[in-house]
């Protein structure tokens, strides 16, 4: 997968990330693109926090409802409070996560947090090529091992997928890796989205500039719902993620306007049986 190599006068979208959420990994090229994001969408911090609580919701749902104890993250970003591995292994100590990115400063952060923890682990990889990321040694030992068999396994793209240009095939991405999990496994997604074209192609705009074209675009609801042909999407179905399975009316009140993520969870569902 090669080396990664990190400029820190050039925005990533992991560490403006962290700046929305109030965190300390990030520089100041992140900190000016973020104010720069802030005045074509006031309210994005108020989208980043509700994010990460559905990260939280969606986490703890899977791991003590569904009996989910194996967890692919993709594009995690930078350790913050309540991560993946915190609010699974609260609820099973057994739960396995592997995370996957390819920012340098996301990589060195998270190792140096997850060194203690045998049941998680970082991998530098890029979700474009999720073959690649399913033959490294971690993902083999905590997520595909011959214990993982009969496991339920889920896999994360909560809030990435707006990363990825068209040309390299989100949809297909997301596939890729539905092909590498099981009937009954579990698969989140969710996608920054507005309904304001005007506003989709600033922000889009922006985000390219900012961060040397390493960014897709906003998109709308109708492309994020064709990322999960093929499967079986769960109550309360796909929506604005700050009303999914809500475990605060303050947290509901708490909404940004110009856009949001959109999304839920599904299931691979398994094959019909078929009639004699």
């Amino acid at each position: 997968m090669g080396q990664f190599q990190v400029d820190l006068s050039v925005p990533s979208a992991a560490r403006m990330y962290d700046w929305l959420l109030d965190g300390t990994f990030n520089y100041e090229a992140d900190r000016a693109a973020c104010q720069e994001l802030l005045k074509r969408a006031p309210t994005t911090k108020a989208l980043a926090r509700n994010n990460r609580w559905f990260l939280e919701r969606v986490v703890h749902t899977l791991a003590d409802k569904y009996g989910v104890r194996r967890f692919l993250d993709f594009g995690s970003g930078l350790p913050t409070q309540n991560n993946v591995h915190q609010v699974a292994q609260s609820v099973a100590p057994d739960a396995r996560v592997v995370y996957v990115d390819n920012d340098p400063v996301v990589l060195g952060h998270g190792r140096s947090l997850l060194d203690a923890n045998a049941n998680t682990a970082m991998v530098a990889g890029d979700m474009r090529d999720p073959n690649s990321v399913f033959i490294t040694p971690e993902v083999r030992r905590l997520f595909t091992d011959v214990h993982s068999v009969g496991t339920p396994k889920a896999a994360l793209f909560i809030s990435v997928l707006h990363c990825i240009k068209d040309v390299d095939d989100p949809a297909g991405i997301v596939h890729q890796v539905i092909s590498r999990l099981s009937p009954g496994d579990y698969v989140v997604i969710c996608h920054l989205v507005s309904d304001d074209r005007n506003l989709r192609e600033s922000v889009t705009d922006l985000m390219r500039r900012e961060t040397h074209d390493k960014w897709g675009r906003v998109r709308e609801q109708h492309e994020v719902e064709a990322l999960f042909e093929g499967l079986q999407v769960l109550s309360p179905g796909l929506v604005d993620v700050t009303d999914w399975r809500p475990d605060s009316e303050l947290r509901q009140h708490q909404r940004s306007i110009e856009w949001y993520d959109y999304g839920g969870l599904a299931q691979i569902p398994f094959p019909k049986a078929v009639s004699p």
